[in-house]
Parts: structure tokens; sequence; C-alpha cells
């Protein structure tokens, strides 16, 4: 079913703003429109699509303009110290009825509002966006009424799952589900390595590190939905009793891996914090 949206304008489209510019594209998604700015006219060739409007600013001065006309849905894709200026930039070129959405890590909704009248959003999407498998926090201002976070929930729904949830944590979901796809990325880098360490080729090494790591998550999203099964229950199903497996999970557990993650996440929850300062 394709999913029907108003005009889309995008500020900025780096890592996190290019993630989701690349899963609101057709023939899933259905947009009115979508203008997307850049700095430079190398990154704005570089998210051409059919249906997407690509501006740079160093080559149009009034890219952002062109942009925010007529555009509903209003997305901050730049750096957090670059949002207020930006917001106080736009402020007058936004139309009456823009919701603007911020994707930038440790803006407050506070700061958005104080900035602009309009209708504000605070998001942490991930990377996974980009093949529609993102997760999306999501937390509404003050000034948004049902029918905008039903329209905000849609847009993020083209790229994946979304979860609704206070402001206090939008944090927290950024040190799990925002900066997840890098924790996995790393865990599947080192295992690769040990694979290479016990002497197979660098292909090899990647095809069984990388398909099995897609085929649990899969087979974990199967199990999830026809029996509620979760990763202890399957992780036990390949656990023999004494076997080699069993051995090696005892070593992972002697590291003490939960608390390891309780203070990567922790350590990440604090530099939000200094962003949110402006540090």
């Amino acid at each position: 079913m394709t999913i029907s949206l108003p005009r889309i304008a995008i500020l900025g489209a780096g890592s996190m703003g290019g993630a989701i510019l690349s899963g609101l594209l057709p023939p899933e998604v259905h947009a009115e429109g979508i203008a997307v700015t850049n700095r430079t006219e190398a990154k704005a060739a570089a998210v051409r699509h059919d249906g997407v409007t690509s501006l740079a600013l160093e080559s149009d001065p009034d890219a952002t303009a062109t942009a925010l006309r007529g555009a509903r849905l209003v997305l901050l894709g730049v750096k957090p110290a670059m949002v207020p200026e930006l917001l106080r930039g736009i402020r007058d070129l936004l139309e009456p009825d823009a919701i603007v959405v911020s994707l930038a890590a440790g803006v407050t909704i506070a700061t958005l509002e104080a900035l602009v009248p309009q209708v504000v959003f605070r998001s942490m999407p991930n990377t996974p966006s980009v093949v529609r498998l993102g997760v999306t926090g999501v937390a509404a201002g003050g000034r948004a009424s049902a029918e905008d976070s039903a329209l905000v929930r849609r847009m993020f729904e083209a790229v994946g799952a979304v979860i609704e949830l206070p402001e206090s944590q939008i944090d927290a979901l950024s040190a799990i589900s925002g900066s997840g796809p890098a924790y996995v990325f790393y865990l599947i880098e080192q295992f690769t390595a040990t694979a290479r360490e016990l002497g197979f080729e660098e292909e090899q090494a990647q095809l069984m590190v990388e398909q099995t790591f897609r085929g649990a998550s899969e087979l974990l999203a199967r199990e999830r939905a026809q029996s509620n099964a979760g990763p202890a229950e399957l992780r036990r199903r390949v656990t023999s009793p004494k076997g080699t497996t069993e051995r090696a999970i005892g070593v992972l557990e002697s590291a003490d891996l939960r608390a390891l993650f309780v203070r990567a996440s922790t350590a990440a929850l604090s530099r939000a914090a200094e962003l949110a300062r402006g540090e």
C-alpha cells in the first residue's frame, strides 16, 4: 500500500536526513513533493532522484526559501549546533501550518518552540530508515494536535517503526536505537576479525558473520510474531548442555556484557546532555 504525504522539505540531507529521504521515495511513498537543501552542489547532486528537488546553497541563495514554499512537513537535518541559527533564518519563510520536525540530538522542544511559532516535534530516527527498517522516537511539542502527531507518525512509519514517547525519554532512546546500528556494526566488525584469525579468507569471514547476524535477526522477528519467543529462548535452543556454544557463552557472560552496554549507553546519554548545553 502506498503511503500518501503532503509536501516535504528536508533542510540538510546528511547522514540522517539522507536516510529519511531514501525511505520516502516512490513507489512505496507518494509525497506531493520533496525538496532538499544541502550546502554544496556535490552533496545536492548525490541525493537527486525522480520527484526530488535537490538544491545547493552555494549556487542558489534562494534555495531554502524555494524548498520551504508550500511545505507542510519541514525536517531539520543539520548538525545540532546549527539548528538555532537555521530556525532564526527560516522563521519568516515557514508556511503557517508547517510542522517542524527536528532530527538533531540534544536540541530540546523548548529551544525549538522559542524560535518558531509553528508546531514542532523532536525526533530520533536511525540509519536503517534507508531500507525502511528504521526505528524513530517521536516527542510532540506543546502546540501539536492529535492530527499533527498522526501525520508525523505516518511519515516516519514510511521508513520503519515509530515509538511515540515523552521528550524526557528521547535521549535514552537515542542511546539504544539511535546509536544502536553502530553497536551492531562494531560487533560484526570484531566478529569478522575473529573469523579471519581462525584462518578464513576475508570474503568467507564476511559472508559467515553478516549472514549469521541477518539470519538470526530474521529468525527472531519470525519467532516473535508466531510464538512471542524472545532472544533468551532462541539462545537456549542453540546452546546444547555441555556443548561448544555453552562454553563460548560462558566466556561472554564472564565479561559482563550487560554492564559494558550500560556504561556505553550512559556515555551516550552524557554526550546528549552536553549537546543540549551547546558543548
